[in-house]
């Protein structure tokens, strides 16, 4: 008999990106290491990125419990009169009125840890007694939002059930709270949660060696390392990656660029170094890109010439621009959590076997994860000259890349069996 762990999520399909697929494969791949996942999520929830060809790959025999969810966002848009009031794309414009600067001090000062705090206490409620009848052996919860793990730190004090926190990003050292115009009392309050998360937790995994040695100095304890990863099965059977000519470049970048993510250095070199050849050059990204960078690039005439933007497409046709580049484009964030920043699809890229070039820290971790894998490079964002060397060679490589990449590590199986083992652990403890 299976038993039973309840899996509390803030994304899940429809949304879209890295944190989605992280937990909706662990649930796909859980039931063959032996544990029956529960899906307990918001039933209606405000969030950014839709991608509803995922709804498939949800499992009709997965149990999915949705809850109502009341969040601020939504009375921010009636006072706006816009829709899509994401803090991510408030704090992205370059003007903000008086309600939206209200709104982010709000969010800011009065919302801790984040605006899904309000969903804590009826979750809290409703779970509490289907926990203390014993339907559920463990309950996992993954941040941000870290309200979530809020929600496991009371049902564990309320019922004693076994906790596993799941840090996809830092908390108090996260560098998107650094952009917020927060008093030093929140912040200090921030640290106090996250203590207490970090300390009454039975287990405690993060996606990234970095982010697993700050919190371990953090918490004064045993960090658990559970990467993101690639799933084969979404591979289409028929991909296979064009043959590279020399004299042509094709660079495909795919996900979110925002104001973390920088690609104008890369664009940049690019246009220095092929602004007066003849031969086709060309950068597309596939995904949303910011209203910044978007202009930028309009206002140059050679970069708005040779850039494109497919916009959001769902992860299925994701491989469709992969089989049209010559070479991946990753661009890291620059900030402080910088060296630990190892994006969901980097594993996805290394399966395509194409080359990668990334801007980011050549010394983080996927930087280490590239060179091991000799899947690609990392080069630092102001290193202009190395980029533009890298350009070049890829430029006038041909044939198929030597990447001699594998996932096999990083497969979505082997991660879920992997997390099936802690969760056992516990289970005997």
């Amino acid at each position: 008999m299976k038993k039973r762990v309840l899996i509390i999520t803030y994304y899940w399909p429809p949304s879209g990106g890295s944190g989605v697929q992280r937990w909706l494969k662990f649930a796909k791949y859980l039931p063959e290491a032996g544990w029956e996942p529960v899906v307990f999520t918001p039933e209606n929830p405000d969030f950014d990125l839709k991608d509803e060809s995922l709804e498939a790959e949800v499992s009709p025999q997965l149990e999915v419990m949705k809850f109502p969810i009341w969040e601020p966002y939504q009375l921010l848009d009636k006072l706006r009169g816009k829709k899509q009031s994401h803090p991510g794309r408030v704090l992205e414009q370059k003007e903000q009125n008086f309600i939206e600067r209200a709104a982010i001090w709000l969010r800011s000062n009065l919302m801790i840890p984040d605006p899904r705090v309000f969903w804590v206490k009826p979750s809290v409620k409703f779970l509490t007694d289907l926990v203390n009848k014993g339907q559920f052996d463990a309950v996992i919860t993954t941040g941000p939002p870290h309200s979530m793990h809020l929600i496991g730190r009371s049902l564990k004090r309320k019922t004693g059930v076994f906790w596993l926190a799941d840090f996809r990003d830092p908390w108090s050292q996260w560098e998107f709270l650094d952009k917020l115009p927060m008093q030093n009392y929140v912040r200090k309050k921030h640290k106090q949660l996250e203590d207490s998360v970090l300390r009454e937790a039975d287990v405690v995994t993060t996606i990234s060696p970095t982010f697993q040695q700050d919190l371990k100095q953090l918490a004064g304890r045993k960090i658990h390392l559970l990467t993101n990863g690639f799933d084969p099965a979404d591979m289409p059977s028929a991909f296979q990656p064009k043959e590279k000519s020399s004299g042509k470049l094709h660079l495909v970048y795919t996900g979110i660029i925002d104001s973390i993510r920088n690609p104008m250095p890369l664009l940049k070199a690019m246009r220095e170094e092929f602004s007066e050849e003849k031969e086709e050059v060309k950068f597309t990204f596939v995904g949303r890109v910011s209203d910044q960078v978007r202009s930028e690039i309009a206002s140059d005439s050679w970069l708005s010439s040779h850039v494109k933007f497919a916009g959001y497409v769902t992860h299925q046709e994701v491989f469709n621009f992969y089989a049209q580049a010559d070479a991946l484009a990753l661009i890291l964030t620059n900030t402080k959590n910088a060296k630990g920043n190892i994006p969901g699809k980097l594993f996805e890229y290394m399966a395509t076997q194409l080359p990668v070039l990334a801007l980011g820290d050549p010394e983080g971790d996927s930087a280490k994860i590239l060179g091991q894998a000799g899947a690609g490079m990392v080069l630092d964002h102001s290193d202009h000259v190395a980029i533009q060397v890298a350009l070049r060679k890829l430029f006038e490589q041909s044939g198929n890349s030597e990447a001699n990449s594998s996932t096999a590590q990083y497969s979505r199986k082997n991660l879920s069996f992997q997390l099936a083992k802690l969760l056992d652990e516990g289970f005997v403890s």
